[in-house]
């Protein structure tokens, strides 16, 4: 069977399901493939009888995710270059802003996670609430069909939208700070991990950056991306500071 038979969920499973479709504004046939969506491969490493995951579904989801989101730029901003559409779907589908929307959706309350990844604070992590909201998205879709699948994710992603062309968006200062770097320096900047600190499940990285040979700080996160993105931003910001305005027009969806 590709899921599990509803006999199998709980009473109690059943009704928190029902109560998320009521806070999300959608219904699923199949509380079954919804469930299915919920879960996290961590729950088949302790529990062979939980084997399948919300895996194939994520792969799924990103596609019509990735679909609708472009259609829909395509549709709202059609004056706009293929360059600028593009980089505010990669900011649209990014899991940072899916991360963000999957607690909107309280999704964090919903997903089923192995023991040992509760306990290392799983529940909370980017990664697995972006996940977990594409592969809701692939399971709507198998559910209910792209048309509605679509007016859920336009949904969710129209405000994303317009807080970019409102410039209150969650910037991607590697990006800028690259750009920057390549147009006035023709390099690249540089990170250097310089330290990690804390037990395995609880790390903290720190990173230091560099920028045409001016070094600005080392700078902290809870993975490596996360603190190349705060040096980038530290160094970015300080290069503007410093006067080099030009930076920040560079990319065009901040509306410099």
């Amino acid at each position: 069977m590709f899921f599990q038979s509803v006999g199998l969920l709980s009473r109690e499973r059943r009704t928190q399901l029902a109560a998320f479709q009521r806070k999300a504004g959608i219904r699923f046939r199949s509380l079954e493939l919804l469930n299915l969506s919920f879960t996290h491969r961590s729950c088949g490493n302790e529990d062979a009888s939980r084997s399948l995951n919300n895996e194939r579904l994520e792969f799924l989801g990103d596609a019509v995710l990735g679909l609708v989101a472009a259609s829909t730029l395509y549709q709202i901003l059609g004056e706009r270059s293929e360059g600028e559409l593009a980089r505010i779907k990669s900011y649209v589908v990014s899991e940072e802003v899916l991360s963000e929307l999957a607690k909107g959706l309280e999704l964090d309350e919903y997903i089923l996670l192995g023991k040992g990844e509760e306990q290392s604070g799983g529940r909370a992590k980017k990664a697995i609430l972006a996940d977990a909201a594409e592969a809701l998205i692939g399971a709507y879709y198998l559910d209910s069909g792209f048309d509605a699948a679509s007016r859920f994710v336009r949904g969710l992603i129209e405000p994303e939208i317009g807080k970019v062309l409102q410039n209150r968006h969650h910037k991607d200062y590697k990006t800028m700070l690259q750009e920057y770097a390549q147009k006035f320096h023709k390099s690249y900047p540089m990170y250097r991990l310089t330290k990690r600190s804390g037990p395995d499940h609880d790390r903290t990285f720190w990173v230091s950056c560099e920028v045409a040979g001016a070094e600005y700080g080392t700078h902290s996160g809870k993975n490596k991306k996360e603190a190349e993105q705060n040096a980038a931003q530290a160094a970015y910001d300080a290069i503007i500071e410093a006067g080099g305005l030009e930076a920040a027009r560079l990319l065009k969806i901040d509306g410099q």
